[in-house]
Parts: structure tokens; C-alpha cells; sequence
């Protein structure tokens, strides 16, 4: 599968959905400055910094097209606040990657380095592992769940949710490369569970409410996180169907907008970058190589 950076459109997204993010700037590097990019490769905060979230005419998002596209530092920010309004001991339990990490780990020269940031969040500890994914100019969310249970757990079933707001584009192409990168986890934690067990983690796509609007994607993602964190049940099992919450009446239109406004009152703090796991974990001292071609 051939990996692009979001704001590049892919073949095969329906010209109907304009899922589209703004695309950084990139320097052009010499040849040199372009080799061994996998010692060289880090997420400083100035990496999120993809291009803006548009702005309505009240200086305020909105859902509709006034609202515009969702950049990963405003998400980025977004996903923070919902993330400090839980308990702390609810949250040591669940693990979150940056949302950029997905897309760099299909690259053959970055890949390397996130599994390495991964393996110091030690997510087959986790319950639930969210993965937000920014690809094809697009915002969907991969949750691991219960990876280091026995797919014959009667209380909790290990599994791969993808919730996906626009599934007119295909969210089936993501299943390899979160199985690949289920493989990889694996084998850097060292686990014990053998690859037998791994191959028998199901890949589920729940009927979850969809998007009427080409620029909502993120929004969407961000209010599955919060609902989920509020709703998933101690006890996860998906043997006699989806755990009741997550179905295509889980919320309404006027629920996600009224989600968004509270978003709206939130001033847009770079600061929170400041404790972004990407930059943390990979190390200030490397440099980041912006063109990868």
C-alpha cells in the first residue's frame, strides 16, 4: 500500500467527500542532508503546525464548511482537553498515540523510529490504545482493545475497532497496516502471546453516525474519543455484537454540533504541544527531516 501525507489526495477517495488538510511547507534538502533518515527523524511540536483550522465569520469554528479543516495541532490541543477532564486513575489504563504516528510508521524510513516510541508506552498493558489517524487527507481512530487477553476471554475480548465518519471511502484499507503495526508492537514489547493469537484479533468497523459534511472528520473522531472514554463498559465483549454504545444512533447531529461549540471556547494554546508524546518520547536532540521523498 502506498503511503501519501494528508492534503495529498489518493486514488480512490470519492471527489464527493473533500476530507481535505491543509499540507505543510516543506524544505528542499540536498541528497546528503536526505540520507539515513531514521537516525534523523523526531516530532517536535512545529511539525503540527500543517496549516490552520479555518475560521467562520463570528472569528469562531463552526461544523458546517465555516469551521474548515481540523490541522493536527488544533486536534492535537482538542484531544488534550478531553483527555485531562478524566480521572487519573481511569486514564493509566489507556494509552493515546500522537496523531501523526500512524501516517509516519507507513513510511519505510520513519516506521522504524515510531515503533520505538511506542514500545515506551507499553500499550499490551492497556485496556484500550487510541491510534488517531490522519491519511488521505482524512481523520479516522484505531482503538487496540484487550491486546493481551485470550481472544476465549469471556469478559474481554481482545479486538481492533476502526471508527470511521465516512465510510463511503473505504476504511477496509486501513486493516493491514494496523495489523502490520500490531505485529511490530509485539515484537518490540518481546510479549509472549504467540502470532497465532495475534492473527486471531478480529478488525471491526462499527456502524457508527456519519458525517453529512466534507470538513468534519476530525470532529467526529474527537467526539468518539470523549464518548467512548464516557461509555465503555469494564467487561468488552464482542462475541454476541458491538458493545451497545457504539451503533449509527449513538448520537445525533445536534449532540456532535453542541460538542463542537464547547470546542469553540477553548482558546487554540500551542503550549499544550509542549507535552505532545511525540516530541517527548523520540528526544529533542534529533533533527527532523521534513522532505522524505
Amino acid at each position: 500500500m502506498t503511503s501519501r501525507m494528508a492534503g495529498v489526495s489518493a486514488e480512490g477517495i470519492s471527489e464527493e467527500y473533500p476530507c481535505s488538510l491543509k499540507s505543510r511547507k516543506r524544505k528542499t534538502k540536498t541528497k546528503n542532508e536526505q540520507s539515513d533518515y531514521s537516525d534523523e527523524v523526531t516530532i517536535p511540536r512545529r511539525i503540527h503546525l500543517r496549516g490552520r483550522a479555518g475560521r467562520g465569520r463570528n472569528n469562531c469554528n463552526t461544523i458546517t464548511k465555516e469551521r474548515g479543516k481540523l490541522d493536527s495541532s488544533t486536534f492535537f490541543h482538542y484531544f488534550m482537553h478531553i483527555w485531562r477532564a478524566f480521572p487519573e486513575e481511569k486514564m493509566n489504563s489507556i494509552a493515546y498515540f500522537d496523531p501523526l504516528w500512524f501516517e509516519l510508521y507507513t513510511n519505510k524510513h520513519y516506521g522504524p523510529k515510531v515503533v520505538d516510541w511506542i514500545k515506551a508506552k507499553s500499550v499490551f498493558s492497556k485496556k484500550y490504545v487510541f491510534v488517531p489517524i490522519v491519511m488521505w487527507s482524512h481523520w479516522s481512530l484505531l482503538i487496540f482493545c484487550h491486546m493481551s487477553e485470550s481472544p476465549d476471554s469471556k469478559t474481554n475480548t481482545p479486538c481492533m475497532l476502526l471508527l470511521d465518519s465516512l465510510h463511503a471511502i473505504g476504511p477496509t484499507r486501513l486493516e493491514s497496516i494496523a495489523r502490520r503495526l500490531l505485529f511490530d508492537m509485539h515484537v518490540s514489547e518481546e510479549r509472549l502471546e504467540s502470532k497465532e493469537q495475534l492473527k486471531k484479533m478480529r478488525f471491526l468497523i462499527p456502524n457508527v453516525p456519519q458525517q453529512k459534511n466534507g470538513d468534519e472528520c476530525g470532529f467526529y473522531v474527537l467526539y468518539y474519543i470523549k464518548l467512548f472514554l464516557e461509555s465503555a463498559p469494564e467487561n468488552f465483549n464482542i462475541s454476541e455484537g458491538y458493545p451497545y454504545f457504539m451503533k449509527k444512533e449513538w448520537f445525533t447531529e445536534e449532540e456532535v454540533e453542541s460538542f463542537c461549540k464547547n470546542l469553540d471556547t477553548l482558546p487554540v494554546d500551542l503550549n499544550d504541544l509542549d507535552d505532545d508524546s511525540a516530541s517527548v518520547d523520540s528526544g529533542d536532540s534529533v533533527e527532523l527531516i521534513e522532505n522524505f521523498r
